[in-house]
């Protein structure tokens, strides 16, 4: 399969800037959704997001096509990065310095809330070419923290159904949101 974010990461290795700034350009939207969802603070995010590409350009060479697809890679970076952040975070607070976190500005920053719309809308559109159930089910699983036992409950459907209802699902969405 053509897997251009892993060409471009095997570029990084070599230290191409031009690749840097390619896979900045394509992947950034994404992982900056990726890191927002999780960290749940538009600042906090972008401050991740910098310091997730400055990863990808030291440990580009890490990457293993053999593995998985290169966008996958930069999203599992991305998801540590930002559960590293929860756990450094939980730490500061029970140190006590929530005075400092009182003070920043988490006001999103203009060209971060277009990217964040322009993502929303390719989204919403990708969640539309899902059949109805299995859109439901799929924003209850990772929107609404549902568990898979919940689901198949409350779509009446076995277990192991409901996997693959989501698995399937996500795949489906993820090839919408790559095109």
């Amino acid at each position: 399969m053509d897997d251009p974010i892993a060409e471009l990461l095997s570029k990084i290795a070599a230290q191409d800037r031009a690749a840097f700034r390619a896979i900045y350009s394509s992947a950034s939207s994404k992982l900056m959704g990726v890191l927002l969802r999780i960290l749940g603070n538009r600042a906090e995010a972008e401050d991740a997001l910098q310091e997730v590409f400055t990863r990808v350009w030291l440990r580009a060479s890490r990457y293993d096509a053999d593995k998985g697809r290169g966008m996958t890679w930069l999203i599992a970076l991305a998801r540590n990065h930002a559960i590293d952040r929860l756990r450094a975070r939980r730490e500061t607070q029970a140190d006590g310095d929530d005075a400092i976190n009182a003070v920043i500005d988490t006001a999103p920053r203009a060209e971060t809330r277009l990217i964040a719309v322009g993502e929303a809308k390719r989204i919403n559109q990708c969640f539309e070419t899902l059949e109805t159930e299995k859109a439901a089910a799929l924003r209850g699983a990772y929107l609404a923290g549902l568990s898979y036992i919940d689901l198949a409950a409350r779509f009446d459907v076995p277990l192991n159904t409901m996997r693959t209802w989501l698995r399937r699902s996500l795949l489906k969405l993820k090839e919408c949101m790559e095109q």
